[in-house]
């Protein structure tokens, strides 16, 4: 059931699809530049490393507290507040001769893009319902999904043209441009019961962590991006490495996940209606989970089962398009008017397993493909068990 028409509103779905883009553009576009970055600033790779553990660690900052802020004083609110700084983040990025202004104007950016980037699901929150808003969140993320398809080559190719500050300058157009368009032509959708007395950050987050199945859903989606991170972390290691992999044919092997995510999502939204979203959100995470499982198996059993692990983790990732908007359209369904708190306490979640799911690969890391599997799967299963227990407690 939608409680505003979209056709009140043009572009809608295109408009938020380009706002959560704004995360993956952020993270994927400079990671061809860490070399040349590390260079210029006379620093090593590794401190350059560093600055996509300080994003994620202010972006799931940004969100926390985006969400309460969007919840309490609308979202075009909080939307030009986050774009503005991170809009401030990028000049300091651009303007950076330190390693120290880089991590603080790297901090400033990821704060900005949390704190706008979490409006997205509640809009389609204030908008839709039930498999209606697991639809809107199924096309937003199949079109999002072009972003880390071609930030890592577009990133390249300004290498090839200029230097790397280009990529952020790059960055900074983009966020005015969007900036631009949203207070043009998006509306306020936030709904307000003035009956209602106004919560504090603490209890909206309290409403959201005390109720089991909203938590059970959203632990699904936090645990998802864990494995989801873990791919991304060990990734280069063990295709370039441990299968001696050619630097032309990563990208290929990469995108080729991140195509299936979007193949999925596109699946999803046609599908939805038909299964409803806690069905299909159950049945991708019992699939990943067996799919894990085999591929430990090939791991295992098989001295050399490239073959088989490509496929195998094209499947995986693919079905994250089935658990990342589902479980976010489950969670977002309990609270109608802390919507966006909701999505930010998901966002985050999210963002810190994934830390901590990148730093057990990097730390049980022996140059197989066993830790990152392994943390993928292990990463799924407790998803997928943690929301049978919080579903199952009285």
């Amino acid at each position: 059931m939608t409680t505003t028409n979209q056709k009140v509103i043009p572009g809608l779905v295109w408009m938020l699809a380009a706002l959560t883009a704004l995360a993956p553009l952020s993270i994927d576009a400079y990671l061809p530049a860490f070399p040349l970055m590390a260079e210029d600033l006379h620093v090593s790779v590794h401190d350059i490393e560093l600055t996509l553990s300080v994003f994620l660690g202010g972006f799931a900052l940004g969100q926390l507290t985006g969400g309460p802020i969007s919840d309490h004083w609308g979202r075009r609110a909080a939307i030009v507040c986050g774009l503005s700084i991170f809009s401030l983040g990028s000049i300091g990025i651009i303007l950076s001769d330190s390693i120290g202004v880089l991590w603080g104007s790297r901090f400033l950016q990821a704060l900005g893009g949390g704190i706008s980037v979490v409006n997205s699901a509640a809009i389609v929150r204030d908008l839709y319902r039930g498999a209606d808003s697991a639809r809107a969140m199924s096309r937003i993320a199949a079109i999002m999904m072009v972003a880390p398809m071609l930030a890592p080559a577009l990133g390249s190719l300004l290498l090839m043209v200029t230097g790397w500050r280009s990529i952020f300058i790059l960055l900074q157009v983009y966020c005015l441009i969007l900036l631009w368009v949203l207070w043009v032509h998006l509306p306020e959708t936030r709904r307000h019961d003035p009956n209602r007395l106004p919560l504090t950050l603490a209890q909206r987050y309290r409403e959201i962590i005390l109720h089991k199945k909203a938590m059970g859903y959203l632990l699904s989606v936090a645990f998802g991006n864990g494995g989801m991170f873990a791919f991304i972390t060990g990734s280069a290691t063990v295709y370039l490495t441990y299968y001696s992999v050619s630097t032309a044919m990563y990208p290929l092997l990469f995108g080729a996940n991140v195509l299936m995510i979007l193949v999925c999502n596109q699946i999803n939204a046609r599908i939805v209606h038909i299964f409803g979203p806690q069905k299909i959100l159950l049945t991708a995470q019992a699939a990943q989970v067996i799919i894990g499982i085999i591929a430990l198996l090939c791991i295992l059993l098989t001295p050399h089962p490239l073959s088989l692990l490509i496929p195998l983790i094209i499947m995986f990732m693919g079905l994250q398009g089935f658990v990342m908007s589902n479980g976010m359209s489950c969670t977002v369904e309990f609270f109608p008017h802390s919507a966006a708190s909701a999505t930010a306490l998901t966002g985050a979640a999210g963002f810190t397993l994934g830390a901590f799911a990148g730093a057990a690969v990097g730390l049980l890391g022996d140059g197989t493909p066993l830790p990152m599997v392994s943390v993928m799967t292990g990463a799924v299963g407790l998803g997928l068990s943690t929301r049978y227990f919080l579903h199952r407690t009285p």
